[in-house]
């Protein structure tokens, strides 16, 4: 089995052909020639696309090297995420999420309660989540969580949530596929948004989701197919184009954000940090055994003493972007409670590192948090 930089070099490229590109550029089409009867896998636009399939090839190679799995792609994470709840849910199931998840979590919630399905919800770390699971039919995981980082043992709640009937969904976005592989742990979806460290430049809205069972991923198609939530073509071929440079930013981004941790440790002003790469961090040992090559995401949270304090650091900073999202190759750190959605301080920060020099990052950091302390 080859490499993972490598793998996603080559994933999901068409076998050469002479004075051919060897990545085709997007293929812009509504419909298709269908002379006669419908066949082959392409007819209308709302169904399939050459250029969807190349990167859901390309997914389902990063994600399940193996072989055997199915990618089916969306135009947002939030598409991808809707398409397993709304599709696998039913009135009168139950589901399981966790309480500290991505912030549209609980408004997708209420939309599921609305249409009568039962939900409950437990923190990520310590695996809460498994004191929840009687006769639930679908587990929703997210490990690392946003913008907590704890992890759970996707394993051991796969395995106890199969033994009671239920699927297991993972959101993989902070990991990526480089970093975790939910399939090979158990999981039946591993789903993520693309929007993030995927594609990684913050120009591109995508989401995914891969399936082992051909069911459940014929599933997940019928649903994008029916709801018309469709990528556009454009932003497909880009995002299959940024793969290459997956792991590079990847293995970048954890040093340097490992770096960044390791610098914020002594530092009086901040609590509450977080960062799954520090040995000292309470998910340290389970994320070391769960995610792979030492790539433990490029995020790094902590608190600073309250919302001025924290909008001072913000301002201070000269390489870094006051923005949402993370996993693009710009630093960016936003506070992340002016946002009302998360239960955080209003002194909690986001950061998500970029590739820029380690030390210029960090330098810049620790030079914003003495300017910050007035």
């Amino acid at each position: 089995m080859t490499g993972d930089g490598t793998r996603v070099v080559r994933a999901g490229l068409p076998e050469p052909r002479p004075n051919e590109p060897t990545l085709p550029g997007p293929a812009f089409a509504a419909h298709f020639h269908l002379p006669g009867e419908v066949s082959g896998p392409y007819t209308y636009g709302r169904e399939a696309n050459p250029t969807w399939t190349a990167l859901e090839e390309a997914l389902s190679e990063l994600e399940a090297p193996g072989g055997g799995a199915g990618t089916v792609v969306f135009p947002s994470g939030m598409a991808a995420i809707s398409a397993v709840l709304l599709s696998r849910l039913r009135p009168g199931d139950t589901a399981v999420l966790p309480s500290d998840g991505y912030q549209l979590l609980p408004a997708l919630r209420e939309r599921l309660e609305g249409f009568g399905v039962t939900v409950r919800s437990a923190p990520t770390g310590g695996d809460a989540q498994l004191a929840a699971l009687e006769g639930a039919r679908l587990l929703w995981l997210e490990t690392p969580s946003n913008p907590g980082l704890d992890v759970c043992d996707i394993r051991r709640l796969a395995d106890a949530a199969h033994r009671r009937g239920a699927l297991v969904a993972v959101d993989n976005t902070l990991a990526t596929p480089l970093g975790q592989r939910p399939l090979e742990l158990g999981a039946d979806f591993s789903v993520a948004s693309g929007t993030k460290a995927l594609t990684g430049h913050g120009d591109v809205l995508l989401g995914y989701v891969t399936c082992l069972d051909p069911e459940l991923t014929a599933g997940i198609r019928a649903w994008r197919k029916i709801t018309g939530a469709i990528p556009g073509p454009m932003e497909s071929w880009l995002a299959h184009r940024s793969l290459a440079t997956l792991q590079l930013r990847v293995d970048r981004q954890a040093g340097s954000a490992l770096a960044l941790a390791e610098a914020l440790r002594d530092r009086p002003e901040v609590t509450g940090l977080r960062h799954p790469g520090l040995p000292t961090d309470p998910a340290h040992a389970l994320a070391a055994r769960q995610m792979r090559g030492g790539r433990f995401g490029c995020v790094v949270s902590f608190v600073l003493p309250d919302r001025a304090h924290a909008e001072r650091f913000l301002s201070a900073l000269r390489f870094v972007d006051e923005a949402t999202s993370f996993g693009g190759v710009r630093s960016t750190a936003e506070r992340r409670g002016r946002w009302g959605g998360d239960a955080v301080p209003e002194g909690f920060i986001r950061f998500s590192v970029g590739v820029e020099d380690t030390e210029d990052l960090v330098n810049d950091v620790l030079t914003a948090l003495n300017q910050a302390k007035g």
